[in-house]
């Protein structure tokens, strides 16, 4: 088993507190925060956690309120809202240090037949024909403060493979629209609501960074302030994510510090499987000088 996609597992294997009350591991990802997808698999794992009948979550709405501490376990509090005869519905609060710093409603449905069409997947090449963000991250490595480096080199337990890498030491103004193929480390059990949560950890990984694409801007440059906002996501089909699939991303708007980004996920066939949108902060801040009485020039 991969040492990290067992790290995942455990994470999403939510202790139980009480009725309607989980604690969660925390691990770092990216250094002083909690990465967000984290967060929004343990919450809707929590959520899922209370729903009777094995249904499967079809949408959730998040808000990061406050920054997780990576180093810290964090409570998530389910009030059960609504069981209904196709719709079961959820919210979920993530405590750390006694404060909320985030919460997310989530809704369960029935699967019934209906009406049935879809956005044609985009034309991209297969996973085979691209290199691995793990690679592509170890080449930079060298470049990088030796303090940030370990963060670099370090496996994640999911791999993605990018359509069209961004170089972050020489960032030019693109159009906000990227890819990449995506797939967990290793064989998952076959249970879809875990796959469910494990794709809500993996909608996370570069959406946020699309809007800052037109801008020659990138989460590592010192002068930028990057956070996630928001987060939502809806399920439309089954998938695994230990088979491969396709994350189309784009933002269609940046405006007041805040881009707008969205994405639509596809197996390897061409089936769309789930839809998310998400806003971030992406505010660039004056560089400081080492004289703190010096003007910015």
């Amino acid at each position: 088993m991969s040492v990290v996609m067992h790290e995942l597992l455990a994470l999403l294997d939510l202790e139980n507190l009480e009725v309607n009350l989980f604690r969660g591991g925390s691990h770092d990802y990216f250094g002083h925060n909690v990465f967000g997808g984290q967060v929004l698999g343990q919450a809707l794992m929590a959520a899922g956690r209370t729903v009777e009948n094995n249904l499967l979550a079809h949408s959730l709405h998040a808000y990061f309120l406050r920054p997780g501490n990576p180093k810290s376990p964090i409570v998530y509090s389910v009030e059960r809202v609504r069981d209904g005869r196709s719709f079961t519905t959820r919210t979920v609060k993530a405590i750390q240090f006694g404060e909320i710093i985030f919460t997310m409603m989530a809704s369960f449905a029935t699967e019934e037949d209906g009406f049935d069409h879809q956005l044609p997947m985009p034309d991209v090449e297969g996973p085979e024909a691209y290199t691995s963000e793990l690679d592509l991250r170890r080449m930079i490595a060298p470049y990088v403060p030796e303090k940030h480096r370990a963060m670099l080199e370090v496996e994640r337990p999911i791999e993605l493979r990018p359509i069209d890498p961004v170089n972050p030491f020489d960032v030019k103004p693109q159009e906000p629209v990227r890819g990449h193929w995506m797939k967990s480390q290793m064989t998952l059990p076959d249970d879809p609501f875990l796959h469910q949560c494990m794709l809500a950890f993996a909608s996370d990984f570069a959406l946020m960074g699309t809007a800052m694409l037109p801008h020659a801007a990138h989460f590592m440059q010192p002068e930028m302030q990057c956070a996630s906002i928001d987060h939502a996501m809806w399920f439309h089909r089954e998938a695994r994510m230990d088979e491969w699939l396709y994350y189309h991303m784009d933002a269609p708007s940046a405006s007041s510090a805040k881009g707008m980004n969205r994405g639509l996920i596809y197996t390897r066939d061409g089936r769309l499987v789930a839809s998310t949108a998400q806003e971030g902060l992406q505010r660039r801040r004056a560089a400081k000088s080492r004289d703190s009485s010096a003007p910015i020039v």
